[in-house]
């Protein structure tokens, strides 16, 4: 994880033969340097993988397209609606939403969530027999994206915030009712529910991500996960935090 949260998100996913980012949020600096802390020059990029063209999904991605040459990847959709914000782009793939599709040695699925964008995705990576989903920016986790999931070795899942501190938090009205509503963010709850549908004995890395820092403590996102794995004897899992500001330890699946 180099970061992730309201301020930019961006994910780093590698293979033998690939390395990715799962969106570019970040300034485009940030990424660099964090990048370097993990080793990776961008010029090793071989995609860059957008789910929706909120800013902090896209912020940097057309530089880092055109300074490293690395093909940006969309649904047609989310192409149409970054037009005009991340500038011309020379390498543009276009992908369908719920149909999956190979790049270098890893199959990539795409999938439908709901959130308040013109055709947001989160993606199941598959590498022989190991399974990476992730699921970010979702209002309400609907039948297709615990499905999707199912059965992954590592998830990275959205906990954005805690009820209450949304609620009693400095938001107006309408920003509240956005993030609670369908189209909105997941709570700790929402998150901790779908967490419990996707437990198997072989998930072995969660990571909750896209924590508010005003509407959520990373302590109150930990212990709602925690009672989760606590009622299951036969799950091990390692559980993390992404955080926004620093860069996340790297997840071996």
């Amino acid at each position: 994880m180099l970061g992730s949260g309201s301020a930019g998100n961006s994910i780093l996913v590698c293979s033998t033969r690939s390395k990715l980012l799962i969106d570019a949020g970040l300034a485009t600096k940030e990424i660099e340097g964090r990048l370097e802390q993990v080793g990776v020059d961008p010029l090793e990029l071989n995609g860059i993988l957008i789910s929706h063209e909120h800013s902090d999904h896209i912020r940097s991605a057309g530089v880092l397209s055109r300074r490293y040459n690395i093909p940006l990847y969309f649904n047609a959709a989310t192409y149409v609606a970054t037009q005009g914000k991340i500038g011309k782009l020379k390498q543009v793939e276009i992908f369908e939403s719920n149909h999956g599709f190979k790049l270098q040695d890893l199959l990539i699925e795409p999938f439908s969530i709901l959130h308040d964008a013109a055709d947001p995705v989160g993606f199941c990576f598959y590498l022989k027999d190991r399974k990476l989903g992730i699921a970010t920016d979702l209002g309400k986790p609907t039948s297709l994206v615990r499905q999707m999931l199912k059965q992954s070795h590592a998830l990275i899942l959205e906990s954005n915030h805690d009820p209450e501190m949304l609620l009693s938090g400095p938001y107006p009205w309408w920003l509240k009712q956005r993030i609670r509503g369908k189209f909105g963010h997941l709570s700790n709850e929402d998150s901790q529910s779908l967490l419990r549908d996707l437990l198997h004995q072989d998930l072995k890395n969660i990571v909750l991500a896209h924590l508010s820092e005003k509407n959520n403590h990373a302590e109150l996102a930990r212990q709602t996960a925690t009672q989760v794995l606590q009622e299951r004897d036969d799950v091990i899992a390692d559980l993390s935090i992404a955080g926004q500001h620093q860069v996340g330890d790297m997840i071996e699946i």
